[in-house]
């Protein structure tokens, strides 16, 4: 019990250690930007008293820079939810419609990995579920990094898509739908207790690279927890007993995620169907033909840059979602 007891110390220790360490940062950065704005001050009087273009050129420039590390430096203010500053699980489900579906989410799997390669975080590909034909039929990978739930949380829903179909012989415009399902990574300080005999555990041949070991064998894992119907897999790791245990810990963050979503206790007390988000009205639509718009229904967040959006551009529409405001005023978070 001592030593249990010296674990748990320990880990609220590292926990308490890199808090510090983040408002440490935090208030370095706000200090920073203090004396940023004073040396831009400086500077705007000195081009005003010279006449010197090239100088309020430069102004203009560091201005520019500033007010975008403000933004993201208020943002970061803004992620308050218990578990904003964990990593982030990310997975994606085409919705009906056949390839034309399988390909929009492939589409979204595409700008998710791209926004993240721009942040600077490492991302780790856990399953994929491709299709013969084309797209994807779902996909799951874990995004590392500071902040990556809290940012992402906001794209949880479902995704609309408006095109004419390079799949469709008549060219006629189609709409697909994508679900987008975000987990926070739980640490080991959070205990999940499941019961062995709710689950089903699955093995299959990974169809995924990784040399001949894996897909000579059965080494990826699919595990389904029969009273929600929540299945998690992964084939990323080289055994079978490592996919597992990854896959494991996935189920256990869908899981505490969901009982606190839906206000239970416990684990055992969840019942019904939960593999994925229920579809209904969709929280963005993509419109890339006959006009271009990319629009939050939640903010009135919008765009008609398709293409950078689809490359990963989405800060805009994050932000507008953690400043919690709808335009004219509303309230959009609870």
């Amino acid at each position: 019990m001592q030593i249990d007891g010296f674990w748990d110390d320990l880990e609220r220790a590292q926990k308490a250690v890199r808090e510090k360490k983040t408002l440490e940062n935090t208030v370095g950065e706000y200090e920073g930007c203090v004396q940023q704005l004073e040396d831009l001050k400086t500077c705007i009087e000195m081009a005003e008293e010279a006449q010197d273009d090239e100088l309020g050129e430069e102004a203009r420039s560091d201005f520019s820079a500033l007010s975008e590390k403000v933004e993201d430096l208020h943002l970061r203010t803004l992620l308050k939810e218990e578990y904003d500053h964990n990593n982030a699980i990310v997975t994606l489900h085409s919705g009906a419609g056949g390839v034309e579906a399988q390909d929009w989410a492939q589409m979204l799997m595409r700008m998710y990995l791209r926004w993240a390669d721009q942040k600077g975080y490492k991302v780790t590909m856990m399953d994929v579920q491709n299709d013969t034909e084309a797209g994807i039929k779902s996909a799951e990978f874990l995004v590392e990094g500071e902040n990556a739930y809290g940012y992402l949380r906001s794209e949880r829903g479902v995704h609309r898509l408006v095109r004419i179909s390079p799949f469709n012989a008549q060219a006629k415009r189609q709409t697909s739908f994508a679900s987008v399902d975000i987990t926070p990574e739980l640490d080991d300080s959070v205990t999940v207790d499941i019961n062995p005999e709710d689950l089903r555990i699955d093995t299959y041949r990974s169809s995924g690279a990784g040399g001949q070991h894996v897909n000579k064998t059965d080494s990826a894992v699919r595990i389904t927890h029969l009273p929600t119907g929540i299945v998690v897999s992964c084939q990323n790791e080289r055994s079978q007993h490592q996919n597992k245990d990854f896959a494991m810990k996935v189920l256990y963050a869908k899981l505490y995620a969901l009982a606190k979503q839906q206000h239970m206790d416990k684990i055992s007390d969840l019942k019904g169907n939960f593999s994925q988000i229920a579809w209904g009205s969709q929280i963005r639509s993509y419109v890339f033909q006959p006009y271009t718009l990319v629009k939050d229904h939640r903010t009135g967040e919008e765009t008609s840059n398709v293409q950078a959006v689809m490359d990963g551009r989405l800060d805009n529409f994050i932000n507008a979602y953690l400043s919690g405001k709808k335009k004219g005023g509303d309230d959009i978070l609870e």
